[in-house]
This record gives structure tokens, sequence and C-alpha cells, in this order.
């Protein structure tokens, strides 16, 4: 696909850390059911991204981009159910709120991207790789 690999994607790099942040927040959260959703929503977010970027066409790829962005509405509506609990301190919810909302946007640009330009990424060489990795290339949004 003309792509050498996730770790070279901001929206992937960001994701991670969303979930690690998310993953250390969340220990607070007293309910063990809703605690364990926002770490499996959460860490869902950056692997999607990682096993869509593997697959062989930018049509998987781009499915399972979608599957991240519903899994930061997930998160987001998990995070909001924490809150309303008073078990996410407000501060730590509106920032991680924001980012989620971020990712999104950077995912919606990727797949923009990809539906733009699959049938030339599916000849891109190797030279190529960086339109991928270069978030300016992916959408008109500033990462």
């Amino acid at each position: 696909m003309g792509y050498s690999s996730c770790e070279n994607l901001e929206v992937w790099k960001r994701a991670c850390d969303l979930a690690v942040t998310i993953c250390r927040e969340s220990a607070g959260v007293r309910q063990f059911a809703l605690r364990t959703q926002i770490q499996r929503s959460a860490i869902s977010i950056p692997s999607n991204i990682a096993e869509g970027s593997e697959r062989d066409s930018a049509a998987d790829f781009i499915r399972f981009l979608r599957i991240a962005k519903g899994s930061t509405a997930e998160l987001r509506t998990q995070l909001l159910i924490a809150r309303r609990l008073d078990q996410w301190e407000q501060d730590a919810f509106i920032l991680a709120d924001r980012e989620a909302r971020e990712i999104n946007a950077m995912i919606q640009g990727l797949i923009r991207f990809l539906t733009t330009n699959s049938a030339s990424l599916k000849d891109a060489s190797p030279a190529d790789e960086t339109s991928l990795t270069d978030p300016r290339t992916i959408s008109n949004t500033q990462y």
C-alpha cells in the first residue's frame, strides 16, 4: 500500500499516548465493569489503527480506521458516564475528551486521504511512503 508502519503515523502515536493516560487515570474508577470498558475502548483506538495499517488494501485500512473512530465515541461516552458518577476528575475528563475528539478528527482526515488516494496508493513505491506519515498530506487539519 506504499506505507511502512503504523509507528510513523502521528494519529497512532497520539492514540497510544491517550490509551496510556486513560489506563493510568482509570484506577480511580471504582466500578470494575466501567473501568475495564474505558480501558478496552482506549486501547482499541491505536490497536485498530495498527491492525488496519497492516492490511493489504486501503479499503481494509479504512474499515479499521472506522472501527477506531467508533472506539473514540465509546471512550468519550464512558468517560462522560464516569464523570457523572464522580469517578473521573473534571480536568482529566476535559483533557481526555479533547484529545479523543482531536484523534477522531485525525482518523477522519486519514480516511478522507485514503478514500481520495486509494487507487494511487496501490502502486506506490517505497519512496512514496512519507505521504501517509506526513499529516499535512492527510488533511488540511493542522496536527
